[in-house]
């Protein structure tokens, strides 16, 4: 029986080189991975881009904010095989996004480059169908070494409720988006109902201290879901 996780094995940790830690805003202290290992991984791994990996851009759209800001989407499909002679593979979607239009101190700013991040960025939510650099979203490896987690760590992170500075942080975030009420209700009862894992504390469900890390780690992708599906929402 074939490895069926080799292909992610092989793609879950970057190069020290290809990280870099975000020195400022809401994301200060994570890691921010450059695209160009992207490529080169899908390329060592599946051969040349349009032989053994492609993509095509579905969809491109703009959608409006608060005071003029607009932010830029892109929707690919990835496409890969095992061999460059062998069947395509099923498409791995992926939806990105970028700022547009940016309110500034001094007005309004356009980003001529919002498509083609919007891209990357949507090549990258596909990558990590892969495996592409998991162990960094994960939490396990900082770059230079893995973070050791003993198993009952692991399990007691799991049985803790969410702690004030996440709840923060997620407030922080969902501001940020400069929401009418109605949708910022709304998306909030969806990251509860959809992201959010429940531990009993005090006879109390609360959201476990590990699904908030998660929704801090990956707001903007959830935020395009809940965006693309927002008008289907019953609630």
């Amino acid at each position: 029986m074939s490895d069926k996780m080799a292909t992610w094995n092989r793609l879950k940790q970057p190069p020290p080189t290809a990280l870099k830690t975000i020195g400022g805003g809401r994301l200060k202290g994570m890691t921010d991975i450059n695209p160009q290992w992207r490529y080169q991984a899908l390329t060592e791994e599946f051969g040349p881009c349009g032989e053994g990996w492609k993509y095509t851009i579905d969809e491109l759209w703009l959608t409006n904010g608060k005071n003029g800001e607009q932010t830029a989407w892109a929707k690919i499909n990835l496409y890969v095989r095992s061999s460059v002679d062998g069947p395509w593979g099923d498409p791995i979607p992926g939806i990105g996004g970028s700022m547009y239009v940016v309110e500034e101190k001094s007005g309004l700013r356009t980003n001529d480059e919002a498509y083609k991040m919007a891209v990357t960025d949507a090549l990258s939510v596909a990558f990590k169908m892969l495996g592409g650099a998991s162990d960094i979203y994960a939490g396990l490896w900082d770059g230079s070494k893995y973070k050791e987690i003993p198993q009952t760590k692991k399990n007691d992170q799991h049985n803790r409720g969410i702690t004030e500075k996440q709840a923060n942080s997620i407030k922080e975030l969902i501001d940020e988006k400069n929401l009418e009420p109605d949708k910022k209700d709304k998306f909030s009862k969806w990251l509860n109902k959809n992201k959010a894992k429940a531990v009993t504390i005090n006879d109390k469900p609360v959201i476990s201290e590990v699904s908030a890390d998660d929704i801090i780690r990956n707001f903007d992708q959830y935020y395009r879901e809940f965006d693309i599906i927002d008008d289907d929402i019953p609630f």
